[in-house]
């Protein structure tokens, strides 16, 4: 098939994925030409912004990588250093399409966490943030929406007409997960910390051919705590856990409250080991209580992926594992690139050659 002039723009949010998945384009495709074209994205003191493109993309198949979570990108703002948050970056992300001028063959937006993924329903007077931004880059003339793992993959919806392909990591962190820890299907459980990852957990035990249980979730939804309704309790159903090594899956690990509180009880009710899968691991606010948790027995490791930012101080600790997804990320470019199917990648179940090695 006739593959096109391929362009990849890093946003400065995602600079090391974004190389990495540069140099493994160039292997694939046996050449040592960066598809990277450069920007640069200007911030003036009073806090406005611009985006400038520093070479040409006319008629290029073009594909923008952009990490909305990243909180370790800073700019002097007045008399003080600003941290972006995800509406900065998402608003740099705007400012970057704006600047390509309608001059792309093709425009596609790769936002492995998807931006407002969590507000993406309604359930009182309050914003719809995710349909909105997707509508927003539709009409904008985005091409294609690429994300991983999203929140909740219906929030398509509010762009029926423009592709929306989300990516599942599970593979990949299978088969980390496999490659690094002893595996036996009859002593390891799946575990969803609350209703929400409860398809992630049976998703992650069909592949190991292991059971799976949960936990639901009660919330007072009377008030709010640090802009989220209090947990009121964790209810446990499921097989008993006794000598068991678990596996507690969800998409992301904010604060960690929720998994850490499933561990805490699963660790009482007589489990073995306790592993955490996660897609991304933001640690908003709770680094010090899970290096305490790990201290104390109560998980071996967490499973994450390298698909946002993490600190290097998280990188470097022994309860921590990075799974690098940029391989995956760059065969899915590659790819659509050259207008092929991308049904097996979004299907991709190898994991189960080294499940079947192992047992």
């Amino acid at each position: 098939m006739e593959v096109r002039d391929l362009g990849l723009i890093v946003m400065e949010n995602c600079q090391e994925l974004g190389e990495k998945v540069d140099d493994t384009i160039k292997r694939l495709r046996k050449t040592d030409k960066s598809f990277i074209i450069p920007i640069e994205e200007v911030r003036f003191k009073d806090g406005e912004a611009k985006v400038v493109i520093e070479e040409s993309i006319r008629g290029k198949d073009l594909y923008i990588l952009c990490d909305t979570h990243n909180y370790n990108i800073t700019y002097p703002m007045y008399d003080f250093i600003n941290h972006k948050s995800p509406d900065d970056h998402y608003m740099d992300l705007k400012r970057t399409i704006l600047a390509t001028m309608g001059h792309a063959d093709r425009l596609n937006v790769i936002m492995p966490l998807l931006y407002a993924s969590r507000q993406h329903r309604r359930k009182r007077r309050e914003s719809l943030d995710c349909a909105w931004s997707l509508q927003e880059l539709a009409h904008m003339g985005v091409s294609e929406i690429i994300t991983f793992d999203a929140h909740d993959p219906n929030v398509q919806n509010a762009i029926p007409m423009l592709p929306f392909d989300n990516f599942y990591t599970t593979n990949d962190m299978l088969k980390e997960f496999l490659s690094q820890e002893d595996f036996k299907r009859e002593d390891t459980m799946v575990i969803n910390p609350d209703s929400g990852a409860s398809d992630r957990a049976r998703y992650v035990a069909d592949i190991l051919g292991t059971e799976v249980g949960g936990y639901q979730k009660r919330r007072d939804h009377f008030h709010v705590e640090n802009g989220q309704n209090p947990i009121v309790s964790h209810e446990y159903n499921g097989k008993d856990v006794l000598g068991k090594t678990i596996i507690i899956v969800d998409d992301m690990l904010a604060s960690g409250t929720s998994m850490l509180d499933a561990a805490k009880d699963l660790k009482e009710r007589g489990a073995s080991k306790i592993y955490f899968f996660v897609t991304f691991a933001l640690f908003t606010n709770l680094e010090k209580e899970i290096e305490d948790a790990y201290n104390e027995g109560v998980f071996t490791r967490i499973y994450a992926t390298n698909l946002n930012y993490v600190p290097e101080k998280i990188l470097k600790k022994e309860w921590f594992c990075s799974v690098d997804l940029s391989m995956y990320l760059a065969t899915i470019i590659d790819t659509l690139n050259q207008n092929k199917s991308i049904s097996d990648l979004i299907h991709d179940n190898s994991a189960l050659q080294l499940v079947r090695k192992k047992n």
